[in-house]
């Protein structure tokens, strides 16, 4: 199950993309749209961090755009 023949460290690499993915699915619980993006955006982040481990350029690009979107669209105001 992931991080054979890499070590101790490729289980630890594992480990942190397993938290992105419980974060992910957990978000789908909130109630709250606010809430949601930002676990979502949580999410992405620790995405992005396992991305920069395994070296994987599309899955960091990928999921700085993810966060940001779901950051910037969890603070954007109703309309007036």
């Amino acid at each position: 199950m992931g991080g054979e023949g890499r070590g101790g460290r490729g289980v630890t690499i594992d480990w942190v993309g397993w938290l992105a993915t419980a974060l992910f699915v957990g978000s789908y619980f909130c109630r709250q749209q606010v809430t949601l993006r930002r676990v979502q955006g949580v999410a992405a982040l620790v995405w992005m961090t396992y991305g920069i481990l395994i070296h994987a350029l599309p899955v960091v690009v990928a999921n700085i755009i993810v966060a940001s979107v779901a950051f910037w669209s969890s603070f954007e105001r109703a309309p007036r």
